[in-house]
């Protein structure tokens, strides 16, 4: 068995970089047995050997420029195989050309990253490479809610909030995939978080329903989120669970709170919200349960109410970023059912505090009405985007 020698390596000029003409020839050329009886399958001409087949990559060297695709040509006959794998063992998914010369990722490389390069032909001959694109400046990361496995109400979005800002909108939002159980209809919308940094959204067109399994990808690794923002070196993932149908519903002018299960009501007990006529009023509109707190300090400077009030209240269900929440507030049981006197958030009885908190789930719409208010639920304050139509919210993408 004869084995065909690579061709001298070219010699790279001083000053010019290791990318010459957009490729880089490997070094170790795709080589195979010549056949039976001699016979020659490549015309090199001399000693009945195989032609000397060559490969080249698009990214080369220890400073290869990353975001981009990674392309391995042959320079005659047909690839086989290719695989790109970085040095954690993970694989760029690609597929070869219809002629069989070239074979091209479907995703970009990644900042900062080894990777190495194995090539087969379809008639026996193999190479392999090695290139290492530059660090990045900047790294972006993000923030995903709701957490992995988790069980939540029919009105939970899936949000992400972005360390750095996102001016690649429309790239990074091609990036995050979004399956569900039942085909659900749904948009990301973009808008600044309550904590300034840019946020991503998706919201499906109506409450989920119940049992439906979401997983949601974000396929990022190596996109640049443009200016200031730098690049994303990972990916990351969640899914949850949509749990029972269930809505609470708050008449700010009647006094009620209501809890509402597949439609039937369980539960009416009066409450006591925002003094109406200033910044003590509650907020309006559809919002969602961001989280059960259990018993907390609430202070009054922290929402910019001066020092009326600084208390450990007990069965906090946050309904937004400025403080409204619903808990117990015993202290203003002359009022319930008659009257709205407290804060901004929306008071019970310790024991109809309790019996609500223990029912509802991370994610439970709550639908506020009535003229007690000083306006709607901004949309970045918690999760205001119920508070939009269908076509307002689909305008938000940054793919429309």
């Amino acid at each position: 068995m004869s084995r065909i020698r690579p061709r001298t390596p070219l010699r790279r000029r001083p000053g010019r970089s290791a990318v010459t003409a957009g490729t880089a020839v490997l070094a170790a050329a795709l080589t195979a047995c010549s056949g039976g009886g001699g016979a020659d399958s490549g015309s090199a001409g001399q000693g009945g050997g195989k032609k000397q087949t060559a490969i080249s990559v698009n990214l080369s060297g220890k400073q290869a420029t990353a975001g981009e695709p990674v392309k391995v040509t042959l320079a005659d006959g047909r690839l086989k195989e290719v695989r790109v794998t970085d040095s954690k063992g993970a694989e760029l998914d690609g597929g070869i050309s219809a002629d069989g010369r070239s074979w091209t990722s479907t995703r970009t490389s990644a900042p900062g990253t080894s990777y190495s390069v194995a090539a087969k032909d379809t008639e026996g001959g193999s190479a392999t490479a090695a290139f290492t694109t530059a660090a990045p400046d900047k790294v972006n990361k993000l923030t995903l809610v709701p957490g992995k496995n988790s069980t939540v109400g029919i009105a939970q979005p899936l949000s992400i909030v972005f360390d750095h800002p996102v001016k690649n909108k429309a790239e990074v939002e091609k990036h995050l995939k979004v399956t569900t159980s039942d085909k659900t209809e749904g948009s990301w919308g973009w808008m600044q978080d309550w904590s300034g940094k840019d946020r991503a959204d998706w919201r499906p067109k109506e409450y989920w329903k119940p049992d439906t399994k979401v997983t949601l990808k974000a396929d990022l690794n190596g996109i640049d989120s443009g200016p200031g923002g730098g690049w994303f070196v990972r990916d990351y993932t969640t899914n949850l669970t949509v749990g029972r149908n269930q809505i609470v519903k708050i008449d700010l002018d009647n006094h009620r709170l209501k809890l509402l299960r597949d439609g039937q009501e369980i539960k009416d007990v009066p409450m006591s919200a925002g003094t109406p006529g200033g910044e003590k009023a509650s907020w309006r509109g559809r919002t969602v349960l961001m989280s059960k707190e259990g018993t907390i300090n609430m202070r009054s400077e922290t929402v910019g109410l001066g020092d009326a009030y600084d208390k450990m209240v007990d069965y906090s269900m946050r309904l937004t970023w400025s403080g409204m929440y619903a808990h117990a507030a015993p202290w203003n049981a002359g009022y319930f059912g008659s009257a709205n006197k407290s804060s901004g958030c929306i008071g019970m009885s310790d024991a109809d505090a309790k019996w609500i908190y223990d029912q509802v789930q991370v994610g439970d719409p709550f639908e506020v009405t009535g003229d007690d208010a000083k306006g709607t639920q901004a949309l970045n304050n918690g999760y205001g985007e119920w508070n939009l139509s269908w076509s307002e919210w689909q305008a938000k993408s940054a793919l429309r």
